[in-house]
C-alpha cells in the first residue's frame, strides 16, 4: 500500500515522539547542549520554552538518555496538579506507590532520603517537567521550594522546567519573582528554516526506509517550509497528507502544488469560511479533538477520504461550497508534464481500492 508505493519500511510522519526520528537542527542542538551543560555544571534552575509541535517532549527524552546511568530521574506531564499531587506524582515516578495516605510533609521527608542516597552514590537527582505552563501557581511555588534540597556546596535536585510561551508568561508575574530569580538558564527553539526543513523531511524519510530519489522536491520542500512555519508537528502533517495524497493519484515525486493543495485542505480559517462554522466554535454535539481519530495513523486514511469526498466516509452530505467535484486539477509527472482530468469521486475511489487491495 503506501508504505510499498514510496519503497517505506513504516510510516516517517507519526504523531509520537520516537527518538529514532530526531532530528537536531542547529535550534536543537544548541537547546540540547544548553540543558546538558546546565545540568553537569550544577545549575540546579533551568527552563525550555518553546512553542507548541517544536519537538520539547523528544528533546527532554534526548537529554534523559544523554544523562543515563550518570543521573537519577523523574519525569513528569501530567501537571494540572496542586504540591501534593505533584509530590505524589514524583513518589510514582519513584517507583515509591504515589503516597495516596501520606500527608505534604510526609512526602517530602521521602523525597529527602531519597535525595540523600543519590548523594552518596554520585548521581544527581534531576526532575524534568514537561507542560510546566499548566502548573498551578501552589505547584509553581512548591518547586521552588524543592530547589531548597541542597547541601552548603550542591544541589540535590536540578529541575527542568519545560512548556509553552504561557509559561514564560506566568514566570514573568510579580508574584513569581523568587522562583524566576532562580532560573539560571532560559533554553528557547526556534523553528526549522527551509534547508533545515528539507533536512528534517529526508532524515525521517531514511529513517523509516526510503532509498533513492527525493519524494519532496525542491518546491515541494519549500512549500512545506512555507506552510507549516518551521513547526515540526505541522511539517509532519503537512508530509504525512501530502504523502497520502500522492499516494491516492499514483505519483511518487511530489512537488509544490500538490503540497499546498494539502495545505489549503488544513487550512482551519479557509474550511470555516467554506462551509460558515466559526473557527473554535464546533457546532453541538460535536466530538471533542481529543477523542477524535488519530491523525497520524490509519485513521487518518479515513480523515482524507473524508475530506475528498464525504460519500466516502458515509455521509450524504454535500460538498463544501468552493470545492466543486468536478474540479480539474493539473498534474505535472515525472514523464513531461501532461495534464489530466480527475474529479474528486474518482480520486475517493482509487484511495479507497488502494486501501483495500
Amino acid at each position: 500500500m503506501l508504505l510499498d508505493h514510496y519503497g517505506l519500511r513504516e510510516q516517517p510522519f507519526g504523531v509520537t515522539p520516537n527518538p529514532r526520528y530526531m532530528y537536531l537542527g542547529e535550534g536543537h542542538r544548541e537547546a540540547l547542549a544548553s540543558l546538558v551543560y546546565g545540568v553537569d555544571s550544577g545549575r540546579g534552575f533551568l527552563a525550555l520554552i518553546a512553542p507548541p509541535g517544536m519537538g520539547k517532549t523528544t528533546l527532554l527524552f534526548q537529554l534523559l538518555e544523554r544523562l543515563g546511568s550518570t543521573a537519577k530521574t523523574v519525569f513528569l506531564f501530567q501537571t494540572q496538579c496542586d504540591a501534593r499531587g505533584f509530590m505524589r506524582s514524583i513518589m510514582a515516578d519513584l517507583g515509591l506507590g504515589d503516597g495516596e495516605d501520606d500527608d505534604l510533609v510526609t512526602l517530602q521527608s521521602r523525597l529527602n532520603q531519597v535525595l540523600i542516597e543519590e548523594l552518596q552514590a554520585r548521581r544527581k537527582f534531576v526532575l524534568v517537567v514537561d507542560e510546566a505552563q499548566n502548573l498551578e501557581d501552589s505547584a509553581l511555588e512548591f518547586v521552588r521550594m524543592l530547589s531548597n534540597f541542597e547541601t552548603p556546596r550542591e544541589k540535590l535536585m536540578h529541575i527542568v522546567l519545560a512548556g509553552q510561551p504561557q509559561l514564560a508568561e506566568k514566570l514573568a508575574r510579580p508574584s513569581m519573582v523568587q522562583l524566576r530569580q532562580r532560573v539560571s538558564m532560559f533554553v528557547r527553539l526556534r523553528p526549522l528554516g527551509v534547508t533545515e526543513t528539507g533536512e528534517y523531511i529526508n532524515h525521517r524519510l531514511e529513517v523509516a526506509g526510503h532509498s533513492g530519489p527525493p519524494i519532496f522536491d525542491r518546491g515541494a520542500v519549500r512549500a512545506v517550509a512555507s506552510s507549516s512555519g518551521g513547526i515540526p508537528r505541522n511539517i509532519n502533517n503537512l508530509c504525512f497528507n501530502a504523502l497520502s495524497l500522492g499516494y491516492a493519484v499514483g505519483r511518487k515525486t511530489l512537488d509544490s502544488d500538490l503540497v499546498r493543495e494539502v495545505a489549503a485542505d488544513l487550512d482551519l480559517q479557509r474550511l470555516a469560511a467554506e462551509t460558515g462554522v466559526a473557527v473554535g466554535s464546533p457546532p453541538a454535539g460535536a466530538v471533542p479533538p481529543s477523542a477524535g481519530p488519530d491523525r497520524g495513523g490509519a485513521d487518518g486514511w479515513a480523515v482524507m477520504l473524508d475530506r475528498i469526498l464525504p460519500e466516502a466516509a458515509g455521509s450524504d452530505a454535500p460538498l463544501s461550497a468552493g470545492r466543486d467535484r468536478t474540479a480539474v486539477r493539473s498534474k505535472r509527472d515525472s514523464g513531461g508534464g501532461s495534464n489530466w482530468k480527475e474529479t474528486a469521486g474518482s480520486l475517493a475511489g482509487r484511495l479507497r481500492d488502494r486501501m483495500v487491495n
